[in-house]
C-alpha cells in the first residue's frame, strides 16, 4: 500500500468468517491494480457512521453484507434499477462522492447455479428459505427464469408475506408458513437456504430437516463457510444433489469488481484463492 492505493472493503455483523478480502486482493494483484479491501464489523447502529466515513475516507467500493442490505439503501445517493427492483443492496460504487448501490447476489447466484446444478429452472418448483437481504434478489434473478412455482417461507411468517406482497406486481411469490414447509420441499425441485444458520462457527446446525426433500431434488445453501453446510452434506446422503454458496459469492465478487474497475474479473484466479484459503 502507498498513498495512491485505492480503497475497498465489505461491512457486515458478523464479518471474520468473510473470505472477500482473500478473493478480491488476489483479484486486485492479477489485473495490476493498486487497491486494498479490508473488512469491517459494523454493527446496525453503527451503519450510517461507517457509511459517512466511506464517503469521507474516499473508499472507491464497498460490499454490504449480513444485516446491512436493506436498511443501507437510505443511507445512498442513487439506486440501481436492479437493486431497486429487488429491495436490497450489497455493493456500492463511489462515483466522485456519490453512492451508488447494486445488487449482484441474484444474478450471481442463478449464474452459479445453473452452471453447477440445474441449468434449466423454466417450470421448476423453488422452495426460498428466509425472507432477507439475499433473499430478495434471488427471488427477483429466480423469477426471470419463469419457474412454475415460488415459494417462500419465514420463520416469521409475516416477513415471508410482506416480501410476496412487494413483488406482487411483477411476479408471484407463495407465502409458505413455516408448519406447512414440510409438504412444500416434498414438491420442490430446489430447495435454497437464503438463511445463515449452518455458517462458521456454528457448523452444526440446519436450517430445515433435510430428509424432507424429494430424493433428486437440488439441495441450495448461500453459505460458503463451511464449503458443504450440514444441511447439505445430509440432504446429498438422502439423494439429493448438493449446490453450495461458493460460486454465487465468486460471482457476486466478479460482478462487484467490475462495477468498481471496468476490467473483467479473473474469476478463476479468485476462486483459486477462496479454496486455498480453507487448506
Amino acid at each position: 500500500m502507498d498513498s495512491y492505493t485505492v480503497l475497498y472493503g465489505v461491512i457486515g455483523d458478523p464479518i471474520r468468517h468473510s473470505k472477500s478480502p482473500v478473493m478480491l486482493n488476489r483479484a486486485f494483484q492479477e489485473r495490476g491494480i493498486n487497491g486494498a479491501y479490508a473488512a469491517f464489523h459494523v454493527v446496525p447502529d453503527k451503519l450510517g457512521e461507517a457509511i459517512a466515513g466511506v464517503r469521507a475516507l474516499g473508499f472507491r467500493g464497498l460490499n454490504v453484507t449480513i444485516p446491512h442490505k436493506i436498511e443501507v439503501m437510505s443511507f445512498l445517493d442513487e439506486i440501481h434499477p436492479g437493486a431497486k427492483a429487488v429491495g436490497a443492496v450489497n455493493t456500492i460504487v463511489n462515483e466522485g462522492g456519490r453512492l451508488v448501490g447494486y445488487n449482484t447476489d441474484g444474478i450471481g447466484y442463478v449464474r452459479s447455479l445453473k452452471e453447477e446444478a440445474e441449468p434449466n429452472l423454466a417450470g421448476r418448483t423453488i422452495v426460498v428459505l428466509g425472507a432477507g437481504g439475499a433473499s430478495r434478489g434471488i427471488l427477483w434473478a429466480l423469477a426471470q427464469e419463469k419457474p412454475a412455482k415460488l415459494m417462500l417461507a419465514n420463520r416469521t411468517e409475516e416477513k415471508a408475506r410482506e416480501l410476496a406482497d412487494a413483488f406482487a406486481s411483477e411476479f408471484e411469490v407463495t407465502p409458505v408458513a413455516w408448519g406447512d414447509l414440510r409438504q412444500a420441499c416434498q414438491e420442490a425441485d430446489v430447495v435454497i437456504n437464503t438463511t445463515s444458520v449452518g455458517m462458521s462457527p456454528n457448523v452444526d446446525a440446519v436450517p430445515i430437516d433435510p430428509t424432507w426433500l424429494k430424493p433428486g431434488a437440488v439441495a441450495s445453501d448461500l453459505i460458503y463457510n463451511p464449503l458443504k453446510t450440514k444441511f447439505l452434506q445430509q440432504a446429498e446422503a438422502h439423494g439429493c444433489r448438493a449446490h453450495g454458496g461458493l460460486g454465487m459469492f465468486i460471482y457476486q465478487g466478479a460482478y462487484a469488481f467490475e462495477y468498481w474497475t471496468g476490467q473483467p474479473a479473473p474469476v478463476d484466479v479468485m476462486r483459486k484463492a477462496v479454496m486455498a484459503s480453507f487448506t
